[in-house]
């Protein structure tokens, strides 16, 4: 992928996507600096730092602690995410507030803080990790959906602005993904199986092919859409849904 010896900074990687995402890019010599509420822990070539992406203050502080102790952050991965599923009448103040603090702001904070940077090195690359769902409409899922829809829409935006210094924004949106959020929302042990199935009643169509998504699956993506390999892709959102949003 040619990306060994740079530095990522990657949020939400304690567990599910962003823990398969900082897998992916240690496996590919690049120096990982993995951030979520809880330190996610050292281990070979990665760095723990505990942040909160919903607080500007404390992402602008680990940014600066990183690119001091680490190096320059070359690839911004923004993996962290909260789901809240429900039906509209019944969302709280709470729910829409934090799911867009985590899902959106959390987005804004992480770009605001390494974007001049990339821009004034002349180079950098930004994905997000969104969701089908800001593309499709999803029964109980609309603050989630809605918040995934924002960041896709910021990050075009934002790589349209960087796109002449050379810093490449992109998103990945996952379909259902086996991690711990998809299995809390499974009733019994048939939930994989309802899921590539689809569900009538909730207009869900299900997985053309045939399996659910594996966290590897979409941090491979990820890692693509970071590499030289991507070089002139930028703006982009690529589905990583085995065909289930029927999307052209």
């Amino acid at each position: 992928m040619r990306i060994a010896g740079r530095v990522a900074l990657v949020t939400g990687a304690g567990q599910g996507i962003g823990a398969a995402v900082v897998r992916a890019f240690a496996r590919q010599g690049v120096r990982v600096v993995a951030t979520d509420l809880r330190d996610p822990g050292p281990s070979e070539a990665v760095r723990g730092h505990p942040m909160d992406v919903r607080s500007g203050a404390e992402v602008d502080a680990v940014v600066d602690a990183v690119e001091q102790e680490v190096g320059p952050i070359d690839i911004l991965a923004n993996v962290a995410g909260v789901l809240r599923p429900g039906p509209v009448t019944g969302l709280s103040d709470e729910d829409w507030a934090q799911t867009f603090a985590v899902n959106s702001t959390g987005v804004f904070n992480c770009c605001r803080a390494v974007a001049g940077r990339m821009a004034a090195r002349g180079s950098g690359s930004i994905i997000t990790v969104g969701s089908n769902a800001a593309g499709v409409p999803r029964t109980h899922m609309a603050a989630y959906a809605a918040s995934k829809a924002a960041a896709t829409m910021f990050t075009k935006c934002l790589g349209l602005e960087l796109a002449r210094e050379g810093v490449r924004c992109n998103v990945v949106s996952p379909g259902s993904t086996d991690t711990p959020m998809q299995r809390a929302l499974w009733a019994d042990e048939n939930g994989a199986r309802t899921v590539i199935d689809g569900t009538p009643g909730a207009f869900r169509v299900g997985i053309p092919l045939g399996r659910i998504a594996e966290p590897e699956d979409i941090a491979d993506a990820v890692v693509f859409l970071a590499s030289d390999q991507a070089r002139h892709i930028t703006m982009h959102d690529l589905y990583v849904d085995g065909g289930a949003t029927l999307r052209a």
